[in-house]
């Protein structure tokens, strides 16, 4: 369950920034910047820390390389689903939800990864031993 947990909060965080629909940071913040600035302003910054925390864990549990990989296997299994006609990429709006989903599997298995490393291999990581 905490695996799927730090998925969704993946998601939700890219989808909150932006996503097709009318509701997502940029085009509150595009539009109204003029007379919410301090919220705008305010508001980034909680999605920045999020990044930060997302993508620190990220490059610490996986790498540039698991980031890579992971994004290739969303990719390939993207690429099978269209070959075999399940998914048809003429609708922008779903091409940018398959975006949001990708990259929310890959932030979701980095900050993961290290507990499911855990159960997997029954060992703890350097950081996670208590002295």
């Amino acid at each position: 369950m905490g695996v799927f947990l730090r998925w969704m909060f993946a998601f939700g965080l890219l989808a909150l920034t932006y996503n097709p629909t009318e509701i997502n940071y940029v085009r509150w913040a595009y539009w109204n910047y003029q007379t919410h600035l301090s919220v705008a302003v305010f508001m980034g910054l909680l999605l920045t820390i999020g990044y930060i925390i997302y993508l620190r864990a990220t490059l610490r549990s996986i790498g540039p390389f698991g980031m890579a990989l992971v994004l290739s296997v969303i990719a390939s299994l993207l690429w099978v689903l269209f070959d075999f006609g399940l998914l048809h990429l003429d609708n922008t709006t779903v091409n940018v939800w398959l975006g949001i989903f990708a990259l929310s599997v890959v932030l979701g298995v980095g900050l993961s990864w290290s507990h499911v490393r855990r159960h997997l291999a029954g060992q703890s990581d350097v950081d996670d031993v208590d002295e």
